[in-house]
């Protein structure tokens, strides 16, 4: 049996550590929670470290009425949803053809998705506006998923890549002289042994859509359109000395963020480094 080095008093000083890390990071959460559930004249006139006195759960109804958050959820829903989906088989097959399909243009279309992760959002905002116009998908949900997806890619085209170099090149060669097409063994061998990668595309795209600004506003005049950031962003600017129903909209737009992590707590601990290291 191995013995561990690290001394007692080194692991209290680590749990330590941890535990302060982990209170400054949930604090902040729980205390926008509590506020949801205070009026603003509690909130303004009591301790703001403190329990409600009265839990005001009527700021719930009032908020999600007013700020027309059902319109809002449900299209961050859709805009997250078919982004993750549309993102993780897109970043598979394309790492599937740079990997595994040799060709003397392959270096070079792999390389542009790679220096699409170079880029960001305030440096390409002005254009894609200007050729959303020009193409007449301003205001539109087609408009919106477009540069979801398009941002999204090369990180996901990168990861694919490397984590499909790993599976070793016997098993295509295999299944190929089986007579097997090439959309088949994507189908029955790649995609069985790209679960971790796939998860953890799936949850960085997740994030990076759900929590997305920038685009949807932008790119839709429409409040039909926009997506819950934007929406909690106008509802507290309407609303700036409302402190109650305001904390209410920024905990309407935290729970579904807090819900993804408790189910998918394991995987992002594992999934993110597995599906970095590998290959």
């Amino acid at each position: 049996m191995v013995k561990s080095s690290i001394s007692p008093f080194a692991k209290i000083g680590i749990y330590f550590l941890m535990g302060v890390f982990t209170v400054m990071a949930i604090y902040p959460v729980f205390w926008v929670i509590i506020q949801s559930f205070k009026t603003t004249q509690e909130y303004l006139t009591t301790s703001k470290l403190s329990l409600p006195k009265v839990w005001y759960f009527a700021n719930y109804p009032y908020t999600w009425q007013m700020g027309k958050f059902n319109v809002l959820f449900v299209n961050s829903v859709f805009y997250t949803t078919i982004t993750v989906f549309s993102v993780v088989i897109l970043a598979l097959m394309a790492g599937f053809g740079f990997s595994k399909l040799k060709f003397k243009i392959t270096p070079f279309f792999h390389g542009l998705f790679i220096i699409g992760i170079l880029l960001t959002i305030q440096s390409i905002l002005i254009p894609l506006f200007l050729l959303s116009h020009s193409v007449h998908l301003y205001n539109t949900r087609i408009g919106v998923l477009i540069p979801y997806i398009g941002l999204g890619l090369p990180m996901g085209v990168y990861l694919c890549t490397e984590f499909i170099k790993g599976i070793p090149n016997e098993l295509v060669e295999s299944a190929r002289i089986d007579g097997a097409a090439y959309l088949r063994i994507f189908r029955s061998i790649i995609l069985p042994m790209c679960v971790p990668v796939a998860v953890t595309l799936a949850i960085i795209t997740f994030t990076a859509s759900w929590n997305e600004f920038i685009l949807v506003n932008i790119l839709t005049s429409s409040d039909s359109l926009k997506n819950l950031t934007v929406g909690v962003n106008r509802f507290a600017g309407t609303r700036s000395t409302d402190f109650g129903r305001t904390f209410t909209g920024l905990t309407i737009a935290l729970v579904p963020i807090l819900v993804f992590y408790a189910f998918f707590r394991k995987q992002i601990t594992k999934g993110v480094a597995a599906g970095a290291v590998k290959g």
